[in-house]
Order: C-alpha cells, then structure tokens, then sequence
C-alpha cells in the first residue's frame, strides 16, 4: 500500500510538471512570436490538448487521475487495477470499485461495506457519469464519516456491527402494530410513530428518522413533491466519547416481541446479549438543529444515563435561538434583552403585532441550546428522544408563529396587539386587548407533549368552558398562534355585539388545495370527519379504530382511517402497489404559512 501511494504522488508530480513545462513553453513561445505570424504553433496545440483532457476528463488518464486526487482529499487510497479497466478507492472499513472503459467513461460504481459483496450504486455511477465530482467527493466524505471512531480496524468493526444492530432493532420497533391517529400513513408515523418515519440508510446516508412535521411544512411538502423531506430529521449514527460505554452486539429484542402497557417491547438486558465496551456511543444527529430549552436538555441525559458535555453547548435567550434558525435576526445574534416586536399579515389585510419582553425571556430556566447531537447507547432510549423531542418541536412550532422578518414602523395601524410571555418551560401566555374592550385579556396555552394542546381563556364575557374547548382546538389543527388569535377575536367580538355564533366547522373543497385530491370532504369542530365526506364510498370509514405499523403497505396488512385532528393530502409513502394507501381528499388545517400564501380560510 505504501508502494502503491508513493507511485500515485510521484505520477502526480511528473503530471503537474508536464503541465506546468508545456503552459511555461507556451507564454514564452507567445511572447517571442510576431503578431503576423499565422502557422500554428504546436505548443499551444499541445498544452490545450493537455487542458481539454484534464478540464473534461475526456481520456482514461485523466479519470483516474480525478478519481485518485478526491480519494487522497477525503484521506483514502486508490489505484488501478493491472488490467487498468477498475480503479479502487479503499479505505478501511469499505471500499469502491469504477470500472471504466478504454475512452474514460464509467461503466459502473460498486459499493462494499465491511463484511458485505460489493453492491451497484446507480447515484455514485450517474454522479460520475456527469462529470459532478464536486458531489461524488462529498458522497465519499459521508461513507468516511460514518465509521469517524478512534482506534484500530477491530474497534471500527465491533462500532460498525453494533450500529447494524441498532438499526434492525429500530426496524423491529417501528413495525410494531399500534393505533392510527391521522388519515395519512407517513403523517401518521411521523407524529405518533414510537420511531417516527424510519428510512434505512444506503450510500454514505445514515439511517433517517423524520419525528415531526408541521402544519406548514406539510403543505410545503404538497406544493413542491420535488422539495424532498421536511420537517425534523435525526440521523442514526455513531461517534467517539472520552469514556467506554457498552453497547449490543446482538438484538436486544426477543423473538417473538413481548409488549408492555406502553405498546414498547419488552428489551433483555445488555449484559444477557453479546456486548462490547467502545470508546464510542450511539448518536441522534438532528437536522436542523433543534433551539432546546434547558430543562429538556436535563431530561435528554435522564433518558440516556449519558451525560452531554455542557462545555459544547452555547446558552442564550430562546427568542434569539428562534430567530436564528429562522433567518429573522437580521445578522445580529446578539440578544440585547430589549422587547423583541413583530408584525404578522393574515388574510384580508389584517395584521397582527407581537412583543416577547426581553426581560421575561431572560431568566436563566427559559434559556437555550441549539441541540444537534444527542448521545444514546441503548434502542429502548431512542422512543422517549422523540417523543421529548416532538414536545419540543411544538411549542417551538408555536412560538415561530409569531416571529417574522417584519417590523413595526409608524405606517400600519395593526388590528390586534399581543403580548407573549413564558409562564414555565411548557406554557405560555398571549395578552391582548379588544377594540370593544376596556379590559386585557389572556390566552394561557399548556403544551403537555406534542399531541395534548390546552388553552385556558381568561377574558370579560367568556366564562363558559365551551370557548377554550373551541381555542383548543383551533390551536391543535393550526398550530399557530396568530391564527388562533385571529378566531378567538372574531369568535369575542360577536359575542360582544350579540351576534349569533358560527356553528365551529369548515368545509373545503379539494379544488381550493389540490387538484390532485379528487374527494370533497369537511371536518367537524372536534377533529372528526363528518358524514357525507365521500369517503365512505371507497370504503374508508370516517370514524373507527385502527392498527398500522410502518410495514403497513404490504399486502397482507389492513389499515382503516382514524378519527383524526387533521387530515392533509400529502405525498404518499413509498408503498407496495398491491397496498392501499389510504390518501386523504382535503385539508382541515391552517396556519400561519397557508394565510401569507392567500389559501382559502378556516376560521
């Protein structure tokens, strides 16, 4: 090996010296020729020649010498066969095999991984076949990175083995019956999933998990099927730690899988299962990185029993967090601890104004962290991560809502002003004044986990528990904060005025969303699909249980439409044709993103 790599660093001196030579020869030649001289000058023909074939890669000299130079970049070795038809990138816990025909072109890109027969890759051989070797070189760096542990060969393979078992161990779980809550499959398993939405990893990408997704972000997901995945994504990896922690070299779930009252598997203990200490652990690596308030990064390291280093978090305010992510700090990442204003639009010109107090959001339990690893050493960890995570991503959710890039100036005169304050690490508190209204009133949202939303209002006129019920819901479909200000101030100035309350249901057609869903279909106030949707003449029935694992597309699995608290036409899991996907017709949910694009309203 060390022979082979000493002979490619001396072809790549003798080629960079032939260029240089020939581009050396050619200026002096230019220099000393007449402008009236016609005859060609060879030189020149020369080195183009030579610049042709390296910029175009247009000769197998120079795709081998392309290929070598991304191996040496991404600290992997290469060489060429003896029959000079395949050149080998290898590194040590997996290699790659180009084989090439006599004019340069790539025939085919193999893939082997530890242990593993060398397996076709169609995006590495198309990658290469168009010349975009910017990304074929960032493809290498990700397969290096999944094996990124200290040691020897023999640590690299137990780490790589443990992880596969991880994996599996995370299939087992997510095909697991469990009851469906929402109308579409991936939703459904994105939300209430006990592993969210699981895609193995292949080529360099780690195993993916997608643990939660907006109202909005569904709807962009519908608007754009080529945007990809969005949302919160985690990848399943593993890193190296300052100490050993033992981690499974086998699966920790029997078979057949036993449950418990939570619908989890009942997991034999580690010293039961062939295991290994490591200098490494399991890793969530979430993108984007999710701002974190400090007592769930407490509660991250009470699941784990792994403690996350504090020296690698930065602490700050949480607004500055949120407006960091969100692009609507203005480049300024400083929090000044003066109140932060916003101006939202809403549907026929109405505009809201938002303030969060720069000193409430200040204290020291209500500041932050943008997490972006999460260290775990056991399967049975990763339910409890997401569903604390998914706790987090809604109240964050929430409080995005009210954060924009617009500011107030002497023009707008706003139609509703709200005041947001933290009341605990879980709750927070809207203050608003009515036009009609000699007193504030409050709106106190409680964020229990992800799925159990509660409002209490606090208001002149509105004692009865049917008004929070009605916020409660509104707040639990949208999930944004402005829309549900915008109905509870039309639903408190009727009953101001006296006027007869709307019946709280909504009906949109599928031609106002998606010409793509051909089923109209209306939602009732309390989530459930009301009769008439259309939907039982394919045989879906609007309000019944059900039972759906993530391998719920084959075809000898059944899986019925629950009642469900919203229900959007989103792009179809990847299904076995022989499956019945069970696609929504229409969409029961707004927020904040669907009334900045004029889409027609609920409330």
């Amino acid at each position: 090996m060390v022979g082979s790599k000493s002979f490619i660093s001396d072809l790549h001196s003798k080629y960079a010296e032939k260029t240089w030579n020939e581009t050396f020869k050619l200026v002096r030649r230019c220099m000393d020729k007449s402008r009236g001289d016609t005859k060609p000058c060879e030189p020149l023909i020369r080195c183009l020649k030579i610049l042709h074939e390296a910029l175009n890669v247009s000769s197998l000299s120079a795709m081998v010498s392309r290929l070598e130079i991304m191996a040496k970049q991404r600290g992997m070795g290469s060489h060429l066969s003896p029959t000079e038809t395949t050149c080998y990138l290898t590194a040590d816990m997996f290699y790659l095999e180009v084989l090439l025909l006599p004019g340069g072109e790539v025939e085919d890109v193999k893939l082997a991984q530890h242990g593993e027969a060398p397996v076709s890759s169609e995006s590495l051989l198309q990658l290469l076949k168009s010349k975009k070797f910017e990304e074929f070189s960032v493809k290498l760096k990700g397969l290096s990175s999944l094996y990124n542990i200290p040691g020897d060969n023999e640590t690299k393979i137990k780490v790589y083995t443990a992880l596969q078992f991880l994996g599996k161990d995370l299939q087992k779980i997510s095909h697991l019956p469990r009851a469906l809550r929402e109308c579409n499959l991936q939703v459904d398993m994105i939300l209430n999933g006990r592993i969210g939405y699981l895609t193995a990893g292949s080529e360099g990408i780690p195993m993916t998990i997608q643990y939660y997704i907006s109202p909005s972000d569904i709807l962009l997901e519908m608007s754009d099927s080529e945007r990809g995945s969005v949302g919160q994504l985690a990848l399943v990896t593993v890193g190296p730690t300052d100490s050993t922690h033992k981690l499974q070299m086998a699966s920790v779930i029997p078979q057949p899988p036993q449950l418990d009252a939570q619908g989890l598997p009942l997991f034999s203990p580690l010293c039961e299962v062939l295991n290994e200490m490591m200098p490494a652990c399991f890793q969530l690596k979430l993108q984007p990185p999710l701002p974190m308030l400090s007592s769930f990064v407490e509660k991250l390291s009470q699941i784990t029993d792994v403690a996350i280093a504090d020296a690698d978090l930065q602490w700050a305010p949480f607004p500055q967090l949120m407006m960091t992510l969100l692009g609507e700090n203005g480049g300024n990442k400083t929090w000044d601890g003066q109140d932060a204003h916003f101006l939202v639009p809403l549907p026929g010109k109405e505009i809201h104004s938002y303030v969060l107090p720069g000193a409430a959001w200040e204290e020291a339990a209500l500041r932050g962290t943008l997490m972006s690893t999460i260290p775990f050493t056991h399967p049975a960890h990763v339910p409890a991560l997401l569903e604390l995570l998914r706790h987090q991503c809604a109240i964050n959710t929430l409080l995005a809502s009210c954060i924009t890039s617009l500011r107030p100036n002497p023009g707008p005169v706003c139609d509703l002003y709200c005041e947001v304050l933290p009341e605990s690490g879980s709750s927070l508190s809207v203050t608003f004044h009515l036009s009609d209204s000699d007193s504030l009133s409050v709106l106190l949202v409680n964020v229990a986990d992800s799925r159990k939303l509660t409002c209490s209002l606090f208001a002149v006129g509105s004692e009865s528990e049917s008004m929070a019920e009605y916020v409660s819901r509104v707040l639990k479909r949208c999930m944004s904060i402005p829309v549900t200000m915008r109905a509870l101030n039309r639903r408190l100035s009727k009953r101001t005025c006296g006027e007869p309350l709307p019946a709280c249901s909504a009906t949109i057609s599928t031609a106002d969303v998606s010409p793509a869903s051909p089923l109209p279909m209306s939602c009732e106030a309390d989530g459930s699909l009301s009769s008439g949707s259309g939907l039982e003449s394919i045989g879906i029935p609007t309000t019944s249980s059900a039972v759906f694992s993530q391998d719920a597309m084959g075809p000898d699995t059944t899986a019925t439409v629950a009642e469900s608290a919203f229900c959007l036409p989103v792009a179809e899991v990847n299904t076995n044709p022989t499956a019945n996907p069970y696609p929504c017709a229409s969409v029961c949910v707004y927020s904040h993103w669907m009334h900045n694009n004029h889409l027609p309203e609920l409330i």
